[in-house]
């Protein structure tokens, strides 16, 4: 058979091959220039992996398996459910902030808070504040990542449980990349192997409990394990949490987030290869690969206004406020040479930014391809589209948008020759793997803010609060805090085991604002690091504006447009009290950042912490 695609088949494969083409060369052009001019990094300074060796959070560690422990942090569900519901504004608008925000603005944020914090020890960028603008900005700044880290944890449970009782073939491949990572984690650490031999047999692996891993009895106990309530999944997963949060990196949560960026990654690639084969085969009966989403669709039934909520919406395919925890958190304190700081940091957004295109392409194209009606019928092409995307309601929920990205990718997959219920257990568990690395990295990095609340409230031994300066009460205090988050009912309703374990959807609605917020801040932190020693900063003025800007004006349409958290019939209180003291605390923030600007320029910060070389 010829392959004749027609115009509309090209539109879509040129989407993905221009898009990922501009990603390679955005990363060797600005990227480069970033890091070579702009940031000057040397391989010949002494990083906090090497100058804080402990073997526990200050590890040297090999730029690929950083990579992999970077990549999968950021990327969480972000990158899928946001655009997999933005693009009920028109798949246009959504890949344009896609490609753009992840090479201008996403990139550059998570590129800067990395090298920044690799000039201060490792410390995060809520500490790094404090001595780049004023003590009170620290604290406050210190109170906003508590907050947002708090409602990450509270709520992830809650995720990845839906999406194991969604797709309970998912839950046996990981489950075994647990045992997995510890074995390739004590296979380099303590034999010094190399990472060739140990990848291959951990993506064999993976693939073959993705194969056969609901088969027979494996597959029973994946059902039985679906059955779990949702308080039961939250209390194992804050469980594992905290083991993973205390052991140290080398262990567990290094050589578990390599692992799933090895599978990860190869997805990606099946994705794309399926993208050329849905072009030749097309899907069920006369289902062509074209564009079934709206170009432009700019009041869906049902949603908010485009701006500013496409720039909230779509988060981490795009910039994310919550890298900046996992750049000056947990990736600054494994970097072993600079310069491998380009290919963590950029790189790793922009490997994000390519999954949110293909998120794109396979709600928008994939779906077309066939999609099965629970009265047993399939539709293709905009009757697929219309039968997912109806009303922002009923595409709003975070299976519907799962399911979305699952099934329309699973088309790709299928068109290669695999199985349905191959591909989409494939698919299951790049969503629930995300999930999972998200969990166990915000647990480390929530350990790493209280560890800096507990030492700026207790700065001698003692004191009422000196106990949460140790890893261990600092871990139990953010497990505990966000478990009894999530054990409270949603909506006020009463508590029963069928509650239990989805209050973290009350403060839910605050995070998407909050987090662009942090994104704004951390732009603010980075401008700051770089004026003060005289570099240029226009790069990073115009993105700092904008995430300033957007999440503002989303908090307050949020708080005021009736029916809002503080008018209308129903006010929320609880969420209009903790939105306003946010939109209030980020005010006080950016005057602080305004008065001080144009008395820094040159001035380095007091306390400075530059660069050892050897």
């Amino acid at each position: 058979m010829l392959w004749n695609p027609t115009l509309k088949e090209m539109e879509v494969l040129c989407i993905a091959l221009l898009a990922g083409i501009g990603f390679v060369v955005a990363y060797h052009t600005y990227g480069r220039w970033l890091g070579s001019k702009i940031f000057a990094l040397s391989a010949t300074a002494v990083c906090p992996s090497r100058k804080l060796e402990d073997g526990v959070d200050y590890v040297p560690t090999k730029k690929s398996v950083i990579f992999g422990h970077h990549f999968t942090s950021i990327a969480g569900t972000g990158p899928i459910v946001g655009p997999a519901i933005a693009i009920m504004w028109g798949w246009v608008p959504a890949l344009l902030w896609v490609v753009f925000g992840s090479i201008l603005v996403g990139a550059v944020h998570d590129f800067g808070a990395l090298v920044v914090s690799l000039r201060n020890n490792g410390q995060t960028v809520g500490d790094i504040a404090g001595r780049l603008l004023n003590k009170r900005v620290r604290l406050l700044f210190l109170f906003i990542l508590f907050m947002a880290l708090t409602v990450v944890l509270a709520i992830f449970g809650l995720v990845i449980a839906a999406v194991f009782k969604q797709y309970p073939s998912a839950i046996f491949p990981c489950v075994v990349q647990i045992p997995i990572a510890i074995a390739i984690g004590v296979m380099l650490n303590r034999n010094g192997v190399g990472l060739l031999v140990p990848s291959i047999a951990a993506l064999a692996v993976m693939y073959l409990s993705v194969v056969y891993g609901d088969v027979g009895i494996l597959g029973e106990w994946n059902a039985a394990m679906a059955g779990w309530s949702i308080w039961t999944w939250v209390v194992v997963l804050l469980g594992y949490s905290y083991v993973a949060s205390v052991l140290p990196v080398w262990t567990l949560l290094q050589p578990r987030d390599y692992v799933n960026s090895l599978q990860l990654i190869s997805a990606l690639a099946l994705i794309v290869l399926g993208l050329f084969a849905a072009a030749l085969a097309g899907g069920e009966g006369d289902a062509e690969l074209t564009m079934v989403a709206p170009a432009f669709n700019v009041h869906p039934e049902g949603a908010p206004m485009i701006f500013p909520f496409l720039f909230i919406t779509i988060a981490c395919g795009a910039v994310s406020g919550f890298h900046c925890l996992v750049s000056s958190g947990t990736s600054s304190k494994q970097i072993s040479s600079e310069p491998d700081a380009r290919f963590v940091g950029y790189g790793s957004m922009l490997t994000e930014g390519f999954l949110a295109t293909l998120v794109i392409l396979a709600c928008g194209a994939g779906l077309g391809l066939g999609v099965a009606t629970p009265g047993g019928e399939t539709l293709i092409g905009e009757a697929a589209w219309a039968e997912r995307y109806a009303s922002w309601g009923a595409a709003k929920g975070l299976g519907a948008k799962v399911g979305a990205f699952v099934d329309g990718s699973a088309n790709f997959l299928m068109a290669l020759g695999l199985s349905g219920g191959v591909a989409v257990a494939l698919m299951g568990v790049l969503v629930a793997s995300f999930a999972g690395t998200t969990l166990d990295t915000a647990c480390r990095l929530q350990r790493y803010v209280i560890q800096e609340l507990g030492r700026t409230l207790s700065p001698s031994d003692g004191g009422v609060f000196a106990w949460l300066k140790n890893k261990h009460g600092a871990t139990i205090f953010a497990v505990c805090i966000a478990g009894a988050m999530a054990a409270v009912p949603p909506s006020g309703g009463e508590w029963t085991l069928g509650n239990a374990g989805k209050g973290g959807l009350i403060l839910w609605p605050l995070f998407g604002a909050t987090n662009q917020l942090l994104a704004g801040l951390s732009f603010m932190v980075i401008t700051f690091y770089l004026w003060r020693r005289g570099k240029p900063v226009w790069f990073l003025v115009i993105p700092m504006i904008f995430m300033l800007i957007m999440p503002l004006w989303a908090m307050l349409h949020q708080l005021f447009s009736a029916p809002g958290w503080l008018v209308g019939d129903k006010p929320d209180y609880l969420l209009g009290g903790i939105g306003l003291a946010t939109v209030v605390l980020e005010v006080w923030m950016i005057f602080e950042g305004w008065q001080l600007f144009p008395k820094a320029k040159g001035v380095l910060e007091e306390g400075a912490l530059e660069a050892e070389t050897a």
